[in-house]
């Protein structure tokens, strides 16, 4: 292993198809840097048969008793949004750092509950975002901070997918209480993400959504326009309508423009830099090549770790997409702008992104 790195144990949680084709292929890149350990699923069976495929010591179906005998440095959360909460709350106790699989948990208030667990030094939590981490992102984010482009002014960010109606038989899809939201939390969260990784900080939102042909409780389309600290505007649109499907951020600077168009990951051949008329843009492009994907932050991640550092995309700087996703949320439920200041305990939709209050069995007993 190269110096001033560490051999970290990692239990993975969840042993379903994100686990398998992403994280996995993910840890095997890092080569000696990791050690899988672990699986637990609450189907056993399902974790019997992942340990076996994928050469996995021990596996349980429950994360407290993996927790106790593996003693796991790391831990991968690769459950369903609604478990999220407690696994990664159970791995921060226990003193395991966590990479948790997007959206990170179904409120503000369940994010802020876990980052009040964290410890300067670790364990920390973070966040799979892996778009953040392609070498061509990478390099605009150098370009935007010091002023090569120009000031940003004007943005789209457009995640236009297709998921039909069998897709959303699975028990949990399409729920509020059980997957937070709709194509707005759990698909379009990833370019959002990623614009608010270039833009920094927003200040206003102003949004409308719909549940226009799908069987959910959610919606299935929804459209911003997004204020940005800078002064920058962005158009946001998150469907699962889109039988043309295309993932696509432009970025329009005073001196140049910037896109990108992909579906699920980006390499450095999908982004387009143009400079305007009169500049020449030289020395602009990437001069690596790294995809967007799992294994590019997980490197991340572990470079943090040996540091006992905070990893990119957790604590505030992981919280900008929860905060985006709510205030978007809140105004196409209440018809009137959200302002970011307004996110906070006492906001319905900092409990809940449906802004609904909860209604537990009990409750719903006695309203009959």
């Amino acid at each position: 292993m190269p110096d001033g790195t560490n051999r970290h144990r990692v239990a993975i949680v969840g042993a379903g198809g994100i686990a398998g084709h992403r994280h996995v292929p993910a840890i095997r890149a890092q080569g000696g840097r990791v050690e899988v350990v672990s699986v637990v699923d609450v189907d056993g069976d399902r974790a019997a048969a992942f340990a076996a495929e994928h050469g996995v010591a021990h596996h349980h179906t429950d994360v407290g008793a993996m927790l106790a005998a593996d003693r796991p440095d790391l831990v991968i959360v690769c459950t369903p949004p609604v478990a999220h909460r407690e696994g990664v709350r159970a791995c921060l106790e226990a003193g395991a750092w966590v990479w948790c699989e997007k959206p990170p948990v179904l409120s503000l208030a369940e994010y802020d509950e876990l980052a009040a667990l964290e410890r300067d030094g670790g364990p920390y939590v973070g966040y799979v975002f892996q778009h953040r981490f392609g070498s061509a992102a990478m390099t605009l984010r150098r370009q935007i901070a010091d002023g090569t482009l120009g000031r940003p002014l004007v943005g789209v960010c457009h995640t236009l997918w297709y998921r039909d109606h069998a897709y959303f038989e699975v028990p949990w899809r399409g729920k509020w209480d059980t997957e937070g939201g709709g194509p707005t939390m759990g698909h379009g969260i990833h370019q959002m993400d990623l614009v608010l990784s270039l833009l920094g900080d927003w200040e206003e939102v102003r949004a409308m959504m719909g549940t226009l042909d799908r069987r959910v409780e959610t919606e299935d389309v929804s459209l911003a326009a997004v204020r940005f600290a800078s002064g920058a505007l962005v158009s946001v649109v998150n469907s699962v309508l889109s039988p043309r499907e295309e993932s696509y951020i432009r970025f329009d600077f005073t001196d140049a423009t910037v896109e990108v168009s992909h579906l699920y990951g980006y390499g450095n051949a999908d982004w387009r830099w143009t400079p305007r008329a009169g500049v020449t843009g030289s020395g602009w492009l990437p001069t690596d090549d790294v995809d967007s994907s799992h294994t590019a932050q997980l490197t991340h991640y572990l470079d943090a770790m040996d540091r006992r550092e905070r990893p990119p995309a957790s604590g505030a700087d992981g919280r900008r997409s929860m905060e985006l996703i709510t205030g978007l949320y809140q105004s196409a439920v209440t018809g009137r702008p959200v302002l970011r200041d307004e996110l906070v305990p006492g906001n319905p939709f900092y409990d809940r992104l449906s802004g609904a209050p909860e209604i537990v069995p009990e409750t719903a007993e006695a309203a009959r």
